[in-house]
């Protein structure tokens, strides 16, 4: 599996790619939603993408925004997370994420939701 990961936090970024490549996946990350397009651009098989909703440059939302409004990668699971209020961030989000979680996130926990986001993708 190849996972984007986009967060400002590195230390957020790390913690996810070790988790996801201690089991042999791939993981590409990016510090802002402007790079994460420009690896989606270039990598053909990312299978989902996991992504901070607030960042500099181009946020989480706007990142969503832009990659459904792309048919190449439009049918990309994307799933959120936030330390802001998920409830308002559904409320003035257009389109949905797939998942929309809290900080402080349980890693364990967001494996097992990429796992399954990707294996129903697969189907």
């Amino acid at each position: 599996m190849k996972i984007l990961v986009v967060d400002d936090d590195a230390i957020n970024r790390l913690v996810l790619r070790k988790l996801f490549e201690k089991e042999q996946h791939t993981v590409l990350t990016a510090e802002n939603g402007v790079e994460a397009l420009s690896i989606l651009m270039m990598e053909d098989d990312v299978h989902i993408v996991i992504t901070d909703i607030m960042m500099p440059e181009m946020d989480g939302i706007e990142l969503l925004a832009e990659i459904k409004l792309n048919d190449r990668i439009n049918k990309l699971p994307i799933i959120g997370f936030t330390a802001g209020d998920i409830d308002y961030f559904r409320s003035i989000t257009p389109v949905s994420f797939d998942r929309l979680l809290p900080k402080p996130m349980n890693f364990h926990e967001l494996y097992d939701i990429t796992h399954q986001f990707v294996a129903q993708r697969a189907v």
